[in-house]
């Protein structure tokens, strides 16, 4: 029995010695420098674009990883910015650039590579484009990194309350950084674009004119330019600002149009609100526009009269619109409610979606102005079974019309509604009401080939709107919605 322990302690101690022995050699091999030229390094990418940077604002930091697949180590003798001004570079955590000469990468290890961009003011309006090259140079050989940047000088808009009349310009980008408030009159000029700051607010006391044009659309979104993670932008997470809204005391008249505006991935797109339940109300016209990824509400009219036509209303986590008090007309309107799981599989939104209608119509409280709505060739859909909802105390006499739309809702056996289109289990109505972030599909509602929509939208009520909202004509056949399909 001893000579068997013997035995076996000996076969234990030789083949343990052996491993050591071996992973010594592999240890030595990593660690010992070859300067052979035939080597190289590669990179993770080979090109790192940063997308608009805001002059005078640093980005925030991209990573890139340095590889060394080779079983030697290699000595870098240099690392460096070609041009040097606009790219602040770290290489495994040192910054000082005297620390990369003579930098040793093991055999089979890597490196973290840190940049950031910093573009000081260029006095300009238009973008600039920025590039340079960060060189990695050992054994005689290059390794480069194509670093690139787009530059934008913007108008800086801190916390404010403007006492007169007030004009956003389009000559280039303001970066709303908080509240703002207008108590007179705001105009907004075609073409121009306000990125707004986490929780920046724009509140709207007197008159609102913001139209843009097809070509010179108004652009309302979220600061960020970058990337969240991978290849999903910032632009697609809901909540990176507070909201617009427009609130009226109740003296005196109101207008507020909105034009061919894309307000995007914020907590609330529109609010308007009247103190007062009795005329004059506020007039708001929205149309031509997209209102799009909202932590809670696309659109809200609380004693208000609002024309609301040709526009997208899409992926709300709460009511895309919310209609109390005032009269209401709703014309070719696409109101699409695909917010979150499981339409986007990614967690990118602040809040869940809520299992509430896409359209809510509130006409229970006797505090509010009187109601009634017009729809007519709108698309009207979402995830849940229910998406308009139409609350009164008596609905089938409340006053309004429901014609030419498709409504993903229970039938409504009510006299109001007539000549409408509902929705069933097959129905494929959009090109795409997901996020496919690894097909690099974003939400696209606008008609498929076999959508019920195409078709079904009445006539009269289309002719004050002859064109859709990408210019397409109305003339040869009226589809619901704000699209037209068109092959």
């Amino acid at each position: 029995m001893r000579r068997a322990v013997f035995r076996l302690s000996t076969i234990v101690f030789r083949l343990s010695t052996i491993v050591y022995c071996l992973l010594s050699f592999t240890s030595c091999r990593e660690e010992q420098v070859s300067y052979d030229p035939s080597l190289r390094l590669t990179l993770s990418v080979d090109s790192l674009a940063f997308d608009t940077v805001f002059t005078g604002f640093g980005t925030s930091t991209r990573r890139v990883t340095l590889y060394n697949p080779n079983a030697n180590a290699l000595t870098i003798d240099s690392v460096r910015l070609l041009d040097g001004r606009f790219f602040s570079v770290n290489v495994d955590g040192e910054a000082d650039s005297r620390q990369w000469q003579q930098m040793i990468i093991r055999g089979k290890d890597s490196a973290f590579i840190f940049i950031r961009a910093y573009i000081d003011p260029q006095g300009q309006n238009n973008p600039l484009i920025i590039n340079d090259e960060l060189q990695f140079a050992y054994n005689g050989n290059r390794t480069s990194l194509l670093l690139s940047a787009i530059g934008q000088d913007v108008t800086v808009l801190k916390k404010s309350d403007f006492q007169a009349k007030y004009v956003l310009k389009a000559q280039k980008p303001y970066l709303v950084l908080d509240t703002l408030i207008f108590r007179k009159d705001l105009t907004i000029e075609p073409g121009a674009t306000l990125y707004m700051h986490n929780q920046a607010t724009i509140f709207a006391l007197g008159n609102v004119s913001a139209q843009g044009t097809p070509g010179q659309p108004i652009t309302i979104r979220g600061y960020r330019t970058d990337n969240l993670f991978d290849s999903v932008p910032y632009a697609y997470a809901s909540g990176q600002w507070n909201g617009f809204y427009m609130l009226h005391t109740g003296t005196g008249a109101r207008k507020y149009t909105f034009r061919y505006v894309d307000i995007l991935s914020g907590n609330v797109g529109l609010f308007c609100q009247s103190e007062s339940s009795t005329a004059p109300l506020p007039e708001l016209t929205v149309d031509g526009c997209r209102i799009h990824n909202m932590s809670v509400y696309g659109l809200v009219c609380l004693n208000t009269d609002a024309t609301i036509a040709n526009s997208e209303i899409s992926n709300c986590a709460s009511y895309g619109v919310y209609l109390q008090g005032g009269t209401h007309t709703l014309v070719h309107n696409t109101v699409a409610a695909f917010f979150g799981y499981p339409y986007t599989n990614l967690n990118i939104h602040s809040t869940p979606r809520e299992d509430v209608a896409a359209v809510f119509i509130n006409n229970l409280s006797k505090q509010m102005a009187p109601m009634q709505t017009y729809m007519y060739n709108n698309i009207i859909t979402g995830a849940r079974t229910n998406n308009l909802v139409l609350a009164a105390p008596l609905p089938e006499h409340y006053i309004g019309a429901f014609r030419g739309n498709y409504i993903k809702a229970d039938t409504f056996a009510l006299p109001q509604f007539e000549a409408n289109a509902y929705a069933t289990d097959s129905d494929t109505v959009f090109v795409n009401n997901y996020y496919l972030y690894k097909q690099y599909r974003y939400f696209d509602f606008h008609l498929d080939s076999v959508s019920p929509a195409i078709g079904i939208g009445d006539a009269s009520a289309a002719a004050a709107y002859p064109e859709d909202r990408d210019g397409n004509s109305r003339a040869a056949r009226v589809d619901a919605g704000c699209y037209q399909y068109n092959n």
